[in-house]
This record gives structure tokens, C-alpha cells and sequence, in this order.
């Protein structure tokens, strides 16, 4: 996945060293067209290969929620509307990754369970592949923080999980 030119120069300015950054994702459930239940969005990342929620890096000044309606259309074609915030998500032993190239980030995600408005679903250059799948079917790459938000977001409870 290309970085955005604006953390390059971040990175340019303060080397390798862990900093945070602002994230989102979001979560796009549909009820399955066999029996009902909870199908969850998912996209296979071009970068890593492993199976993720639509996860991306908000841009200077935007707000979560805009940047979460961006990162669904970026990297599915879909537009999307938030419903609600599933929770915001810090744990270090989550959320800190450390790159091959030495870069270390901390990701302090805002995920929203987004309702699909419409559009077409489409991979891009950070996609390689979109499928709607079962919760109880997630694919053995699918990260484990990402299989938190889905569980989160499937809970439907309206106050928002901190973790």
C-alpha cells in the first residue's frame, strides 16, 4: 500500500522511530442472501496479502468518519454511510507494527460500521481481491485486530469499545 507523500515526509523529518498514526476502518456488514446472517466485507491487501476490514490512514484535517466514506470507495468502489462508531482501538500489542524497511508505527484506529449506498464493488492497486464472508468463515490471514472489530461490530452494541 503506497504511504501517503505527507507521512514520507514525516518520516523524512524523524527517521524510523515509532510514532502514531490517525487511522480508520470500517466495517460493511450485509445480511447473507442464503439465510440472513451477518456477511462481513472483506479486501485482500496487495502489500502483505492478508485479509483486512477497509483500513486506511486519514489525511491532514479530515475527519474520521469522511475519511472511512474515502477508504471504502479508494479501495472497493462502494459508497458507504456510518452508522455508528464500533470503538476506537490503541493496544499496543495490536496496533504497533514494524515494517521491513524499519519503520514503526502505532495506529490509533476509529472503526465504523458503514452501510453500503451503492456503487460497484471494484479492487484498485491496494486490493487484490473483495468478498462478502460468513463470520464464522474468516480466512486464516485476516489479522487479529481486524477480527476484534468485526466481533465488535457484530455485537451491535451502541456504546462504543475503547481498547
Amino acid at each position: 500500500m503506497p504511504i501517503p507523500e505527507f507521512v514520507a515526509r514525516l518520516r523524512d523529518h524523524v527517521g524510523r522511530d515509532l510514532l502514531w498514526l490517525p487511522g480508520v476502518a470500517a466495517v460493511v456488514l450485509r445480511p447473507s442472501p442464503v439465510d440472513g446472517t451477518d456477511e462481513v466485507l472483506l479486501v485482500q491487501r496487495a502489500d502483505t496479502l492478508a485479509w483486512t476490514v477497509v483500513t486506511g490512514i486519514l489525511d491532514p484535517v479530515e475527519e474520521p468518519a469522511v475519511g472511512a466514506v474515502r477508504e471504502v470507495l479508494e479501495e472497493t468502489g462502494l459508497t458507504v454511510r456510518p452508522l455508528r462508531i464500533v470503538g476506537v482501538y490503541s493496544d499496543p500489542t495490536l496496533q504497533v507494527v514494524r515494517y521491513p524497511d524499519g519503520n514503526v508505527w502505532h495506529y490509533v484506529s476509529v472503526c465504523f460500521e458503514c452501510a453500503v449506498q451503492g456503487g460497484e464493488l471494484t479492487t484498485c492497486d491496494e486490493t487484490l481481491a473483495l468478498a462478502y464472508v460468513s463470520p464464522t468463515r474468516l480466512p486464516a490471514t485476516l489479522l487479529p485486530n481486524h477480527r476484534i472489530r468485526i466481533r465488535d461490530a457484530r455485537s451491535r452494541r451502541p456504546a462504543a469499545f475503547i481498547r
